[in-house]
């Protein structure tokens, strides 16, 4: 027989107090605590001692019993801390009934009055006790129990209890909603023994309103996680002005989360596992309320707040009960975000890519999925340079949120560890680094130290190179100039290879992107590249290996892309791919440069702990799945298959390719009907007729297949 079904207990004071003092041989006065099913007494010896006796259902299996104690040792074990109360002695049989002593643990009640910190703390000491049992199983953990969240669908037949008929729809509607959400999703949910009743009827407060006390493992059972929390979190909020609800249920939420993370497939279901906590206790409140009158008063004594939470939830909605715990709100219409994008964000953030823009909503590997679920082979980006949130890059990123994030004026060994990854990889001389935010951030920083280190003031660099945004690095990017404009200190060259002009002012420094990606990508001969390092030095300037679109591995055969042509640069700037999509970037050159600006160098976010351990997992990814050798074998096969099409002249290297049309409006053409096919690509080059492929370096010759069957449509 089901414990809600069978006849609780019936002790007097007088009784318990004379079992207590003849079977566990603790003396005091006898005071009644109230439980739903079993009995609980407080035995007060008159000095702060004495214990808590616990008598239980006659349907309670001894089985149980054991999983309770057991659950409980194993919790003082793992985390001795945790302020549980602890079985004292056997557990004695007395008129069908179990008897058990556990200590008392000295507090007082909590309820709505409970501020932001002891709200967050008490949710937090909830995963702490999750946490204690996740080691933890014993075979009667899989008992069926009305209480677990899990069985609320058997809730249906108690329905009838309810009196009110408003009400008993109401139920129905969370049931019916329960079932076709919550159950077909519950095996996906992270499970295993948990209290199953951290209510703040079960636990006890200091004066400082932390969690003195953790009482009652009667619900103890295997069931989800989050439906566990859930528990914890419904009784939080009753009782709370409406207004307070879901901010102190996202409080709540901070708190446990700072211990156990949720998932997003938990946050999907949170608010309907609330719900449906809030409508076990009314269900099984009017059912047994109904069975044993005498302890209504007890059993009831929730019900209020509970269906005063139920209408409110009820008529807010669902769906956006859900969203403001935490569950993803569904994408808007793409149109409709397009017109906000320009509404707020202004005329001067660059247009979208495609004539019908992408509207991503996630990252795998080399695709993009959009709101409506299509899947789009992204040719294109080469900011994810070992896939779109590759889990290495991405676990590094968390695990390092959440230990700690803060700037280069404290020691931490990411930032140091990253910058001897990074020297080590570079021609001997290059042994300084400068972690910094952006590909532009670092090529400003590399023309300060030009500036600083030959006292002169002009530039060289391709003829429509692009190397940032900032001020500075705007005049030397060709691609970004308004027309007709030409900063005096700036001179182009194009093809590389011919005779250096002289810039106005000196020349201070030759900036090259060694794939001239943004003049149609370009691969020189390496003969073209050193004689225009060596016209550098001789005209007195530094040589800046802009490696922020080519480098990582994308040409195939090295990491860096000077390493091809055999260069030595007297400076190294690294962005946009290094971080795998994380903002970091670096300046890598001799450490006598840098000290010729003549300052101390600090940037707040450059090189903080989390972007270099991104930077890092980054190394780490293209070292351990070989990609330099995959992206050598496999651009090569690219190349060919674009070349056998006949559209145009194939250029690049590795996963860096150009393919340059007849004309802009050709291209153009091509790029957008390539979307329409899946396939995301780009175009460059001074016409705008060059198509450019550079996909995350984990491409395969399977996805070539689908590019270059995309681009033969």
């Amino acid at each position: 027989m089901s414990v809600l079904e069978a006849q609780p207990p019936r002790f007097t004071e007088d009784e318990v107090a004379e079992l207590a003092e003849r079977l566990f041989g603790v003396v005091g006065t006898a005071v009644a605590l109230g439980s739903e099913r079993d009995q609980a007494f407080l035995i007060d010896d008159g000095r702060g001692g004495g214990g808590v006796l616990k008598i239980s259902n006659s349907g309670e299996d001894e089985a149980v019993l054991d999983l309770e104690t057991r659950a409980i040792l194993h919790i003082a074990r793992v985390d001795p801390e945790l302020p549980v109360a602890k079985p004292l002695g056997a557990t004695e049989k007395v008129r069908g009934h179990y008897l058990r002593l556990f200590e008392r643990l000295h507090g007082r009640d909590g309820g709505p009055e409970l501020g932001d910190v002891a709200v967050f703390a008490y949710a937090a000491t909830h995963a702490r006790l999750t946490l204690a049992l996740r080691g933890f199983f014993h075979p009667a953990a899989g008992r069926h129990l009305l209480w677990d969240l899990k069985n609320a669908a058997g809730l249906r037949p108690l329905l009838g209890s309810v009196a009110d008929e408003e009400r008993r729809r109401l139920l129905e509607r969370v049931l019916d909603r329960y079932e076709r959400r919550v159950l077909p999703r519950w095996p996906g949910l992270r499970a295993q023994v948990v209290h199953g009743d951290f209510n703040l009827d079960n636990v006890l407060f200091d004066d400082r309103d932390r969690v003195a006390g953790i009482v009652d493992f009667g619900d103890v059972s295997h069931t989800a996680q989050a439906a566990d929390f859930a528990i914890g979190l419904a009784s939080l909020l009753r009782g709370r002005p409406e207004e307070e609800l879901f901010r102190v249920a996202r409080i709540a939420i901070d708190g446990y989360s700072s211990r156990i993370p949720l998932e997003p497939g938990e946050l999907d279901v949170l608010g309907d596992l609330v719900t449906a906590r809030l409508a076990t206790i009314v269900a099984i409140s009017a059912w047994r309320g109904a069975r044993y009158p005498e302890n209504a008063e007890y059993i009831q004594a929730w019900d209020a707040d509970s269906w005063a939470l139920l209408e409110t939830f009820d008529r807010i909605g669902a769906d956006e009960v859900a969203q403001e715990l935490g569950a993803a709100r569904p994408p808007g219409p793409t149109q409709e975000l397009a017109r906000r994008r320009r509404r707020v964000l202004g005329p001067a953030l660059t247009g979208l890519t495609y004539e019908r823009p992408v509207h991503a909503v996630r990252g795998e590997g080399v695709w993009l999925y959009e709101a409506d679920g299509t899947r789009l082979l992204d040719a294109y980006n080469n900011v994810p340079v070992v896939g779109h949130c590759h889990p290495r890059v991405t676990e590094a990123v968390v695990r390092q949120t959440r230990l700690l994030n803060t700037h280069a004026r404290y020691l931490y060994e990411p930032l140091i560890e990253l910058a001897e990854r990074l020297t080590a990889s570079m021609p001997a001389g290059l042994d300084t680094v400068m972690l910094v935010n952006s590909g532009s951030e670092a090529n400003e920083l590399a023309w300060r130290i030009a500036l600083a280190a030959t006292g002169n003031r002009g530039a060289i660099v391709s003829d429509h190179a692009y190397h940032g945004v900032t001020t500075a690095i705007a005049d030397l990017s060709p691609e970004e100039w308004p027309p007709g404009h030409r900063p005096e200190h700036v001179e182009t060259i194009w093809p590389p290879g011919g005779e250096l002009p002289s810039p106005q002012g000196g020349l201070a420094a030759t900036f090259v992107d060694c794939a001239f990606t943004s003049d149609g990508v370009l691969i020189p001969e390496a003969a073209a590249l050193q004689a225009l390092a060596e016209q550098t030095h001789a005209a007195g300037g530094l040589f800046v290996a802009d490696e922020v679109q080519a480098g990582h591995g994308r040409l195939g055969e090295h990491l860096w892309a000077f390493e091809r042509y055999g260069l030595e640069p007297d400076v190294v700037t690294l962005g946009k791919p290094m971080g795998n999509g994380y903002p970091v970037a670096a300046v890598v050159a001799r450490g006598e440069l840098f000290g010729r600006l003549g300052a101390d160098l600090f940037s707040t976010f450059g090189g903080n702990p989390v972007a270099a351990q991104a930077a890092l997992a980054v190394l780490d990814v293209i070292e351990d799945e070989r990609l330099v050798e995959r992206v050598e074998q496999v651009g090569s096969r690219l190349r060919e298959a674009l070349a056998a099409l006949e559209i145009g002249e194939v250029r690049g290297s590795g996963l860096l390719v150009g393919v340059e049309l007849e004309n802009a409006e050709l291209a153009e053409a091509v790029v957008n009907r390539a979307r329409e096919r899946g396939v995301l690509i780009g175009r460059t080059g001074r016409g705008g007729n060059v198509l450019k492929i550079r996909p995350p370096l984990v491409f395969g010759d399977e996805h070539t297949e689908l590019l270059v069957t995309a681009l033969g449509d």
